[in-house]
C-alpha cells in the first residue's frame, strides 16, 4: 500500500514537472503568430479579391457601381472573419492569464512586470498584484482581473513527533521515546473556500493528507505485542535502530483568518488575495491507518549488522480523529497536531506533533 501512494505521488510530481515545461511566454507567443497570421491571411486574400474586381472593372466585364458593391461586400467578410477568429484567440489569450495567475503555468523568470505584443500592440501587466496604482482601467487589466472564491494548495509538512500521557504535556519530560529523533512527515492537497461572496477574511480550508509519523525508543527499548497489549522492553542485543513508523491517510478542515489585503482596483473593484500576510488556522482531522513497521537494527554476536522490518498492527486503533492549528506569514507556519484517540488500544498514550507547514498557493 504504501509503495503504491508513493509511486502516485511521483508520477503526480512527474506530470506537474511537465506541466511546468510549458511558459507563459511561449504559448503567449504562439498566440500572438496565430493571430498575426489570421490577420495576414485575411488581409491577403481581400487584397487579390479586391484585384479581381478591378481587373473585370478594367476589361468592362462589370458596371463601376457593381464593383464597388463587391469590394464592399469582400471587406466586410474578411473584417467579420478577422474580428471571429481573434476573438477565439483573445479567450485562450485569457484563460492562459488566469492559469498563470492560479499558478499552472510557469514563467521563464521572476520579474514583477512582462510584456507581450500582438500586432502593433504592446501590453503590460504586473504577475504579482500589489498595492499600487497601475493602469487599471486597461482592456486587458480588467479582463485578468479575479475574485475566486476558492483556491487550491500543495502542503507539505515536517517535524518532531512523540506521546502525551494522559493529556499531560509534563509527560513529555519522562518520555519513553527520543524527542528530536522522532519525526513526522506530511503530504497532502487542500482546497480554501471563502466564506462569503464578497472578499473577506474568513475561510474554510479541506482536503486530504498522507502522514507518516516516527517514534524512537529510547534505553535500547522496542515494542513487543503482548495479546492485547504492546509494551516496550529492553532487547538483548545493543539497538543502533529502534523505531515505530505509522503511516496515515488524513482529512484535515480548519477554519482560516487570512490578513492579506485585499486589492482594491480605482474603479473601487475589490479583488480578494490570500497567502500574502499572517494567517491562523483552528480545526482538526480525522483517517485511518495504512499501515504499521517496526525497524530494528543491530550487531549480532558474529559482529554482523543485522537489520529487521517488522509489520504488524502492534494494537494500534485503526481509526485516528484530533486537533490542529497553525500560524503562518505567506506560505510558511508553525504547526501542531494532537490526536484525541489513545495511539495503542487500551491505553492513555496520544500521538502529538509538532512542526514547520508549508502551504504552496
Amino acid at each position: 500500500m504504501i509503495k503504491r501512494i508513493l509511486i502516485l505521488l511521483v508520477l503526480l510530481g512527474t506530470t506537474y514537472a511537465q506541466a511546468q515545461e510549458k511558459t507563459f511566454e511561449k504559448e503567449v507567443s504562439k498566440i500572438s503568430k496565430e493571430i498575426e497570421r489570421i490577420t495576414k491571411v485575411h488581409k491577403d486574400s481581400l487584397k487579390r479579391k479586391v484585384k479581381q474586381i478591378n481587373e473585370k472593372l478594367d476589361n468592362k466585364k462589370i458596371e463601376f457601381t457593381e464593383a464597388e458593391k463587391l469590394k464592399k461586400e469582400a471587406a466586410a467578410y474578411h473584417a467579420g472573419q478577422i474580428e471571429k477568429l481573434v476573438s477565439i484567440q483573445e479567450q485562450k489569450l485569457q484563460e492562459l492569464v488566469q492559469d498563470k495567475t492560479d499558478g499552472r503555468i510557469a514563467s521563464e523568470d521572476d520579474e514583477d512586470y512582462d510584456t507581450f505584443t500582438i500586432g502593433k500592440r504592446t501590453f503590460r501587466f504586473k504577475m504579482f498584484e500589489d498595492d499600487d496604482d497601475s493602469d487599471d482601467s486597461s482592456w486587458f487589466t480588467k479582463r485578468r482581473r479575479r475574485n475566486k472564491r476558492t483556491t487550491t494548495q500543495f502542503v507539505f509538512a515536517l517535524g518532531v513527533n512523540n506521546v502525551l500521557v494522559n493529556n499531560d504535556f509534563g509527560s513529555l519530560n519522562s518520555s519513553d521515546y527520543r524527542f528530536w529523533q522522532s519525526h513526522f512527515y506530511e503530504l497532502g492537497f487542500t482546497w480554501k473556500t471563502r466564506l462569503s461572496k464578497q472578499p473577506s477574511k474568513a475561510y474554510f480550508k479541506y482536503g486530504f493528507s498522507f502522514l507518516w509519523n516516527n517514534l524512537r525508543a529510547d534505553n535500547n527499548r522496542f515494542h513487543e505485542v503482548n495479546g492485547d497489549e504492546t509494551n516496550l522492553v529492553v532487547n538483548p542485543n545493543s539497538l543502533t535502530e529502534s523505531r515505530l513508523r505509522h503511516v496515515q491517510m488524513t482529512f484535515p478542515m480548519h477554519f482560516e483568518l487570512d490578513f492579506s489585503k485585499n486589492r482594491v482596483y480605482s474603479d473601487d473593484e475589490i479583488v480578494d488575495r490570500t497567502h500574502q500576510d499572517v494567517r491562523i488556522g483552528l480545526g482538526g482531522f480525522f483517517g485511518f491507518k495504512l499501515g504499521t513497521r517496526q525497524y530494528l537494527e543491530y550487531v549480532n554476536e558474529q559482529g554482523i549488522t543485522v537489520e529487521e522490518v517488522q509489520k504488524a498492527n502492534f494494537n494500534m486503533n485503526t481509526v485516528n480523529y484530533g486537533l490542529s492549528a497553525y500560524i503562518a506569514y505567506k506560505g510558511i507556519g508553525l504547526y501542531a497536531k494532537y490526536d484525541l484517540n489513545p495511539l495503542f488500544q487500551n491505553t492513555n498514550i496520544r500521538n502529538i506533533s509538532l512542526g514547520l507547514r508549508f502551504d504552496i498557493n
